[in-house]
């Protein structure tokens, strides 16, 4: 049963029934508004994850025939200092001649002590690992990483990269982890940003000479990882055939 209306046929709404009217507007107008910044978010998100085949590695060819960038990083464990090298040049016009004192030791050919040279892992099947330690749980990504590092080391390559985090905060986590795989500082996410890294942990999988096979972003576990490397060393055997 319901109140009567006290209000006369044909008369128009009473104050009483406006109020609530005047109440529900900027909340719906705010409803409205956080929608369409959750849309425009998501929005964002999705173009951050497409890749195109010269913004990236990561998504970006068809699977097998994209070669990983080149680049050397300082060794976590050296006191080389400095950013990755991931460019050939500082010119500002690709199309003319590079001035000397403009130009870059290509990232294959850098020749200094605590230097990770990638293309020195690409004699063999080579996994890589991006992480950080702002958010998520990446230190126990990377214990993950050290068992398939212990278990496969032999026959893959490891390497793990650290963005943008400082070398004695790395150091320490090694140190009290009892990390053994080798770890290379991207000090300015230069080269996450070349790689398209936009989660932790991000992994890489490689065939010999640096070939990309597959990428993976997101937790795993030991026994996870451990799969994905012996599905690397099967395809790369499978591969190796084909080529021959």
């Amino acid at each position: 049963m319901t109140d009567p209306d006290p209000r006369q046929p044909g008369e128009g709404p009473s104050d009483r029934d406006r109020e609530p009217d005047r109440g529900r507007r900027p909340g719906a107008i705010y409803s409205v508004i956080v929608g369409i910044v959750f849309i425009a978010l998501v929005a964002v998100a999705g173009i951050n994850a497409l890749q195109t085949e010269d913004s990236g590695v990561i998504g970006a060819g068809e699977e097998g025939d994209l070669p990983l960038a080149q680049f050397a990083v300082p060794d976590a464990r050296s006191d080389l200092d400095g950013d990755a090298n991931i460019a050939q040049d500082d010119c500002d016009a690709p199309d003319a001649p590079c001035p000397e004192e403009n130009q870059r030791t290509p990232a294959c050919e850098v020749e200094l002590e605590g230097a990770i040279r990638v293309c020195d892992l690409f004699s063999k099947p080579l996994v890589l690992s991006f992480w950080f330690t702002r958010g998520g749980d990446c230190e126990v990504q990377q214990d993950a990483f050290e068992a398939a590092y212990r278990r496969h080391g032999k026959s893959v390559n490891f390497l793990s990269i650290d963005v943008r985090d400082e070398r004695d905060e790395v150091r320490r986590l090694i140190d009290e982890r009892g990390w053994t795989f080798p770890v290379g500082l991207d000090r300015d996410g230069a080269l996450s940003n070349l790689y398209r890294v936009g989660g932790c942990p991000t992994f890489l999988y490689a065939f010999p000479g640096g070939i990309l096979s597959e990428t993976s972003v997101g937790e795993l576990d030991a026994a996870a990882l451990s799969a994905k490397v012996e599905k690397l060393l099967a395809d790369s055997e499978k591969r190796a055939a084909t080529v021959r």
